[in-house]
């Protein structure tokens, strides 16, 4: 027994002093062997490198919405203080941090009180920053000091990149644009609907201690967004604001908006509202300034100043429905030919006004014995109702639906409204028949009645709407084309033309004379709707129109809700906003003029 546990005592006694032995050499001899490899594998510090969200320039590759990038200078205290040596008592500054020190003050501006507060934390491995938001002119020399000769070599200091939606036009367009929020998230127009499109992914920069303990750096890169090349022509979405705004000077209204569109393709060149705000800051109360009084902003609570500007962010053209009145009166004289039930021969009786199922309703005038062309030309509520009650509410409603309404256009902005709630039914009433036929009691948006009009004016073709046609990636190389999209034929061009001629003597010698230039045949139709409810004189005034008229290239839409100064009948107004339009883009488009004829 005795020899047994001395066997195993001095067994253990063996194992325990080899164990001692290699700890002793790995802790003296591979010490720093082991020390390099378990830094290596240790994470210092990651930061996040932003993306560049994409650009949204015009048809003409001017920018609507950029980013801009922008810089914080980042310090870390304990690497560039690193370790300090005592003359007489006091410390002495590394050279490391001393020519960190240096750049600072020279390329940046700031104090030397301002870097010590910085790297006063020295005891940290976490970084201070000591100034942001500096721009790349503000930032270059100090980045170009970094990458000298001198700089490159330094401890401690780096540049954290970001970027800033910024809009160089300001309120221009601010709706079909939209805004973006919380960095990268769009809210409304292109920046909302394109918005993963127009979004990057972020990157990331690791930096470590390699196996040689030195500060070792790791990039994983952004991909930045993609750009969209919008179909907007800024000169035109100029004029189109222009007149617009010295309406809203003049007169002033509840709300006026202008839709100005290639017929021949669905582009829309232009979209703009009397409300509007600037992307770059949407939420400030300049903004609601514009439209509300001070006192009354005071008493707002949160969500009720939230619908004031969901208000302002609001686009009438896509989002807001309203009663067309007589820009409808085409749509009605075409189903009328399409189906057949009439030539374009027809005469028609009006004494100012017609009795449907007990209710009288009545006509602006008594225009008496008049053609068909002459129907349109003077707006005539009496013959239309004649006309729709040949077409029958069957065919009404099949061809209401077959020029878009009541159904979304799909064009490429979010909020669009399809109205398919306030369109009757093939079973409507005579008396909604008869209102319909003149633009009443159903409702549209403009986007709706614009694009279904183009239909009316080019040959009988129904182009999608948008308002991008081409994404290109982040070197600027086209990795999409957005064409025309034709989809479907409303009318034929028999019927077109009669419109084209019809709408051509409106301008001549009916409700739009005041649209007349020498320069271009201008053509088109008013509109003039009662607000409901009933009675309370609250009018929406409308014009559209185009040009050349035998020829169209351009169609502009302007409506007008409850004129402020003089009368809100006054359509007047909507037409001289069109024509003025027309005639500056046109001019700009370098489309041939008339020729004007010498005289004695």
């Amino acid at each position: 027994m005795g020899a047994r546990l001395i066997f195993v005592m001095a067994f253990l006694l063996i194992v325990l002093f080899v164990i001692m032995g290699r700890l002793i050499y790995l802790g003296i001899f591979k010490q720093e062997s082991y020390k390099k490899t378990v830094l290596a594998q240790q994470q210092y510090m990651n930061t996040e490198i932003s993306y560049k969200r994409g650009d949204i320039l015009d048809a003409k590759g001017n920018v609507l919405a950029t980013s801009r990038k922008l810089y914080k200078v980042v310090l870390e205290p304990k690497n560039i203080i690193g370790k300090r040596t005592k003359k007489n008592g006091a410390e002495v500054k590394t050279e490391n941090e001393k020519l960190i020190t240096k750049a600072l003050i020279k390329y940046l501006g700031v104090s030397s009180a301002d870097v010590s507060k910085a790297l006063s934390n020295s005891d940290s491995y976490y970084y201070d920053t000591l100034c942001e938001r500096k721009t790349e002119e503000e930032i270059q020399g100090l980045k170009a000091y970094l990458k000298s000769e001198e700089g490159e070599d330094l401890n401690g200091i780096w540049l954290d990149e970001s970027y800033e939606r910024i809009y160089p036009n300001h309120t221009l367009a601010c709706h079909a644009i939209g805004f973006v929020s919380d960095g990268d998230i769009g809210v409304g127009g292109m920046e909302q609907y394109y918005n993963s499109t127009l979004k990057g992914t972020n990157g990331r920069r690791y930096t470590y201690l390699n196996e040689e303990l030195e500060y070792d750096t790791s990039i994983d890169e952004a991909v930045n967004g993609k750009t969209l090349v919008s179909t907007i022509d800024m000169t035109i979405q100029k004029y189109a604001e222009k007149y617009l705004n010295k309406f809203q000077k003049k007169y002033g209204s509840k709300n006026t908006s202008v839709l100005v569109m290639n017929p021949n393709n669905g582009e829309v060149l232009a979209m703009a509202n009397s409300k509007t705000y600037d992307p770059a800051n949407p939420m400030s109360e300049d903004n609601l300034e514009k439209y509300f009084k001070k006192s009354k902003l005071k008493k707002m609570d949160n969500k009720e100043k939230t619908n004031a500007y969901s208000s302002i962010w609001n686009n009438y053209i896509v989002s807001s429905t309203y009663e067309p009145g007589s820009t409808f009166k085409p749509f009605n004289v075409a189903m009328a030919l399409e189906t057949g039930v009439l030539t374009g021969d027809e005469m028609f009786t009006c004494n100012g006004y017609q009795t449907i199922s007990g209710t009288t309703i009545r006509c602006s005038h008594v225009h008496g014995v008049i053609p068909l062309s002459t129907t349109i030309a003077k707006s005539c509520n009496d013959a239309m109702m004649q006309i729709a009650a040949k077409v029958g509410s069957k065919n009404f409603t099949k061809y209401q639906k077959e020029f878009g309404f009541g159904s979304k256009t799909g064009i490429d902005l979010p909020g669009e409204a399809g109205a398919s709630s306030v369109l009757h039914n093939e079973d409507m009433a005579d008396v909604d028949l008869a209102t319909s036929s003149f633009g009443q009691s159903f409702q549209c948006t403009m986007i709706q009645l614009g694009s279904a009009f183009c239909s009316l004016i080019n040959g009988g073709n129904y182009y999608q709407p948008h308002v991008v046609k081409q994404i290109l990636d982040s070197n600027g190389n086209v990795e999409k084309n957005i064409g025309k999209t034709l989809v479907k034929k409303t009318v034929s061009e028999e019927t077109c033309e009669k419109l084209k001629t019809y709408m051509r003597e409106t301008v001549e010698s009916g409700t739009a004379r005041v649209a007349q230039i020498d320069e271009y045949d201008l053509a088109g139709k008013t509109g003039t709707a009662e607000k409901y409810p009933r009675g309370t004189n609250k009018r929406l005034v409308s014009f559209i129109g185009f040009a050349p008229y035998d020829n169209p290239q351009l169609m502009v839409y302007v409506t007008i809700d409850e004129i402020k100064k003089g009368s809100q009948s006054n359509t007047r107004l909507a037409v001289e906003m069109t024509r003025d339009i027309l005639e500056n883009s046109l001019d700009y488009m370098n489309v041939e003029q008339n020729i004007k004829q010498e005289t004695d």
